[in-house]
């Protein structure tokens, strides 16, 4: 009788100790094995042994392990580091509870009966909550999605942020060596910075967004750049979402997706090579693009319909296209950060499957192993409750993705930045602790970045203040109740409902 799946889940933790550790298993009793036959032989035989090898062997086992070690410390990249990061909050008055978007919809005679129901379906499954904003050109009827609009919304975010992020880390607009955010132009001739000398050699490169694109991938185009800058160079990282030039007034429903699911915010990340002051070590970065494929291409596409009305066309196939990259994103990033232990189970499940049986369940390694924080890019209800099927993950590991969407929407890839803030607001950062960061774009797009922790926020409410404004004391006894709210809310159909939980969570925290 074959031992039981009980029996084999608590062996694994001693195969895990075992194959994670595998060279000092080795190592350690070669080790003692030397030692002893040394002692065996005495300390007259070991050196007479010793002055009858030749020099040029003597040489060869001293200089071509130093040699090797000296030139791998030269060719291996430059650690890249987090300096800080600041999360755009946005004013109260930008706020759209579901009510005021339904009202503005049916007043505005471009949108029907049969689409403000559609939305309306839209909104009670999307996940989003009462407190999500839009910016002030769509609190107008009819809204204004103009090039000054626009202008305003994506300067109000970017200069928020950064002006944020400045103020905690304390240094100056001159002090940036690398501007990687999507206005890099506008951001220079706010801060009066000086003009940005491209490195000896290479030619001066700004990253634009254009239409929907999302700047998932900043990350690895700053990571690059401090790659050929001199040592201690800072980069300025800009994440954000513009919605007034995408918001779209028509009756087509693949198009009017993205008015229920997309909203403000924005964030902004200081990067360098000195990690004097860093909070996290980028560890890695993984990026999958599926632009050669037309599907992929166009699941996400700016573009107009019959009326002439410009908007975002979210593919029926989206969601099939964004797991074909998400797999290809995690057979490239599992090989670089999972455990030896889990990579040979995999492999082993791969040969069996090849040599044995086809039908043979392949094995799904466990991504717990490797990270204890995950920041998953709040899409969607839909995207966090595949990524969670997917990776098995547990609902405490995607309340940050879950609290992100209800409160802030889908900000694309600055959303990542304020689950960050979110786990670190809730006091479960740690240091050591690692976190992986999954993004999608248009494109279509799929980028990881594993971070480390160095030094977790010295005040467990610090990231929470940039996104939330400070609270009233609550009365003693109200405080004793708030002790029992339960850890996460139960499961509700309906999003119709005051996000002050939220804050009383943190509170009672």
């Amino acid at each position: 009788m074959g031992p039981s799946a009980a029996q084999l889940r608590r062996l694994k933790p001693l195969y895990q100790l075992v194959v994670n550790n595998i060279l000092a298993v080795v190592a350690v009793p070669l080790a003692a094995a030397v030692l002893l036959k040394a002692a065996e032989l005495g300390p007259e035989e070991v050196l007479a042994r010793a002055r009858a090898l030749r020099p040029a062997h003597m040489f060869l086992a001293v200089f071509l392990p130093a040699a090797a070690a000296v030139l791998y410390l030269m060719l291996r990249p430059r650690a890249v580091y987090l300096v800080d990061y600041a999360c755009f909050r946005t004013n109260p008055n930008c706020r759209v509870p579901f009510a005021t978007f339904l009202e503005h919809s049916r007043v505005w005679p471009g949108f029907d009966e049969r689409s403000v129901r559609f939305m309306t379906r839209l909104l009670e499954r999307s996940g989003l909550g009462e407190e999500t904003c839009l910016p002030y050109a769509q609190h107008y009827i009819p809204p204004s999605p103009d090039l000054e609009s626009s202008r305003a919304e994506a300067e109000l975010v970017i200069f928020s942020a950064i002006d944020d992020l400045l103020a905690k880390t304390k240094v100056s607009p001159q002090d940036i060596d690398i501007l990687v955010p999507v206005r890099a132009d506008a951001v220079l001739h706010r801060h009066d910075h000086p003009p940005v000398q491209p490195p000896q050699g290479r030619a001066e490169r700004a990253p634009r967004r254009d239409g929907v694109q999302r700047r998932d991938d900043l990350r690895g185009g700053a990571r690059n750049l401090l790659q050929v800058a001199p040592w201690g160079a800072r980069a300025l990282v800009v994440s954000t979402e513009t919605i007034t030039p995408n918001y779209y007034m028509g009756r087509e429903r693949a198009m009017l997706l993205p008015n229920c699911l997309f909203r403000m915010g924005g964030a902004a990340a200081l990067l360098s090579t000195d990690g004097a002051n860093a909070r996290f070590r980028l560890a890695r970065v993984v990026r999958t693009l599926r632009g050669a494929s037309d599907s992929a291409y166009r699941c996400v596409y700016q573009e107009e319909d019959d009326s002439g009305n410009v908007g975002i066309n979210l593919s029926k196939d989206l969601m099939n296209i964004a797991g074909d990259a998400l797999k290809a994103n995690i057979t490239a990033m599992g090989p670089l950060v999972l455990p030896a232990s889990e990579q040979l189970l995999f492999a082993l499940s791969f040969i069996a499957r090849k040599v044995l049986n086809n039908r043979i369940k392949p094995y799904i390694p466990d991504f717990l192993t490797a990270f204890e924080h995950f920041c998953i890019h709040a899409g969607g209800r839909a995207v966090i409750d595949e990524l969670q099927r997917s990776l098995k993950l547990s609902d405490e590991q995607v309340e940050a993705s879950r609290m992100t969407l209800h409160r802030f929407g889908n900000t694309s890839s600055s959303s990542l930045w304020y689950e960050l803030a979110y786990i670190e607001a809730k006091g479960r950062m740690r240091r050591g602790d690692r976190v992986w960061m999954i993004g999608f774009g248009s494109g279509f797009k799929c980028n990881s970045a594993a971070w480390e922790c160095i030094r977790p926020a010295p005040n467990c409410r610090r990231a929470l203040g940039q996104l939330h404004p400070p609270l009233p004391r609550p009365h003693p006894r109200r405080a004793q109740a708030l002790t029992v709210i339960p850890f996460l809310p139960p499961p509700i159909k309906s999003n119709r409902c005051n996000s002050d939980w939220i804050k009383l969570m943190v509170e009672a925290s």
